[in-house]
């Protein structure tokens, strides 16, 4: 059976808005956490686990550490794609080479729990915010 010129463009369409269907935190591909984060629990955790001392969220309000000396890296704000949360658990527990000068994020794969984790990935999604698409988008 020969496909018409219509067929073709379905099918075109449908490769080209596939990977759009799977990005996202909540993309039913790759990494996801496990449901139940706590952004209460995360500020917690954010807290005690130290973050502060290296690390700001965009329009969440923590209490600054006392004798921060360190620059600070902001996290969080407005985005134009949400980031995943496997993203977000790679570079806490296994944290890569980009750093600023002067700044070594620890690696915390041995020094918080499972809950932790969650809440404080939890937190962090809670912390960006999509730009808004300006109208002529797509088209």
């Amino acid at each position: 059976m020969l496909w018409g010129p219509a067929l073709w463009a379905l099918a075109l369409l449908l490769l080209l808005a596939a990977p759009a269907c799977n990005t996202g935190r909540h993309s039913p591909a790759g990494f996801r956490l496990p449901p139940g984060g706590d952004i209460e629990r995360g500020k917690a955790a954010f807290v005690a686990l130290g973050c502060g001392r290296c690390h700001e969220l965009a329009g969440v309000d923590l209490p600054a550490p006392a004798g921060r000396t360190r620059p600070v890296l902001l996290l969080g704000g407005e985005v134009s794609r949400e980031p995943g949360d496997g993203r977000l658990v790679r570079a806490i527990i296994s944290p890569s080479g980009k750093r600023r000068e002067g700044v070594a994020m620890p690696h915390y794969d041995e020094r918080m729990t499972v809950r932790q984790l969650t809440d404080i990935v939890e937190l962090l999604q809670s912390s960006y915010k999509l730009r808004p698409r300006p109208p002529d988008w797509g088209s």
